[in-house]
């Protein structure tokens, strides 16, 4: 653990613009075919953390929503682009979802949950969402653009965030912003470990002076 804790509790647009990208190095696997469910699933249970992100097809009409097209699951050396357009949340993915063993690090955890649970009902477990926890560090801001930017110094794209997540196949950008957005939780959450907390002033109670006789 770090000696001292130097995060500011927030960051403008224009100072996290200036900050460079961070992206994930590691090996991409686009899961679109239900035979390759299981195997995933199975080498990501082995894992005790993994970073965890939903994207979901922009809708540019008034009335027209559309249900979460991709899951990211992301470890160190790997992540998983589950496409939910293409293949059912089946049970080797709920089981990992509803996992108390495998850590889930992610920001704004609820929301992708309930966007999950539009497709198939589960119980989820071992979930950590960045944005809850991050005010023990003094940290104000929520978004995932400016945690990283003030826990790791990085700036992480959005660039691909309104692109057409059901298309038929994934640009290598699109892949890409995916992945590092899973995967970059896992890094902050992993900085946050090894600082320390801001310590709060615990409220006393006053002493009554005496009276002089």
């Amino acid at each position: 653990m770090t000696t001292v804790n130097t995060f500011v509790d927030k960051i403008s647009n224009e100072q996290t613009a200036l900050l460079p990208a961070v992206e994930f190095r590691g090996e991409i696997r686009i899961v679109e075919h239900e035979r390759d469910i299981a195997p995933a699933c199975k080498y990501l249970m082995q894992q005790p953390l993994v970073g965890f992100d939903t994207e979901t097809r922009p809708s540019f009409r008034p009335g027209v929503t559309y249900r979460v097209s991709l899951l990211q699951l992301a470890t160190p050396e790997r992540c998983y682009l589950f496409r939910l357009n293409r293949i059912p949340l089946a049970k080797p993915i709920l089981q990992l979802l509803e996992s108390r063993q495998v850590l889930k690090i992610g920001a704004d955890v609820a929301g992708d949950l309930r966007s999950l649970r539009q497709i198939r009902h589960f119980r989820d477990g071992g979930f950590v969402d960045l944005q809850t926890i991050a005010p023990a560090w003094g940290i104000e801001e929520k978004s995932l653009r400016k945690l990283s930017a003030i826990v790791l110094g990085k700036r992480v794209s959005k660039a691909q965030r309104l692109s057409n997540w059901e298309a038929t196949t994934l640009t290598d950008k699109q892949q890409l912003y995916a992945a590092t957005d899973a995967w970059v939780c896992t890094r902050i959450y992993d900085r946050l470990q090894h600082t320390p907390k801001i310590k709060r002033a615990s409220a006393r109670t006053p002493k009554t002076s005496e009276k002089q006789a």
